[in-house]
């Protein structure tokens, strides 16, 4: 007897390429998560990912991740290699400490500066 299983990790519903090399991805089951392609781009067919308006035409085809000149990620990549997106009103928590953080960066930078020129 032959035994069907069901599939375990959703099809991939949508993409939106995201800024710094990532996508966001929308599964069937309505989970978002966040897939990071950095870690691929100096392999193989991927490095033509570098072009930055190739990795723009991202497109879902048969439930997973393809671009042009036969590039692809599976949904089983996709979904185990993804970080999920937790869902919130507006922008989250978290989200607003990331960038709240990255922008004290040069204001940090510039105070270091002034100290270590002071010093001197």
């Amino acid at each position: 007897m032959i035994e069907i299983r069901e599939r375990m990790n959703p099809y991939v519903k949508s993409v939106q390429p995201q800024e710094n090399y990532c996508l966001l991805l929308t599964f069937e089951n309505g989970e978002k998560r966040i897939f990071d392609l950095k870690p691929y781009l100096d392999k193989g067919v991927f490095m033509r990912l570098q072009n930055e308006a190739l990795f723009k035409t991202a497109r879902v085809v048969s439930g997973s991740v393809e671009w042009y000149g036969e590039i692809d990620l599976s949904y089983d990549t996709l979904y185990l290699s993804s970080i999920p997106v937790k869902p919130s009103k507006g922008k989250s928590k978290t989200f607003q400490k990331a960038k709240k953080k990255i922008a004290t960066i040069p204001a940090k930078r510039k105070k270091q500066a002034r100290a270590s020129v002071e010093a001197k």
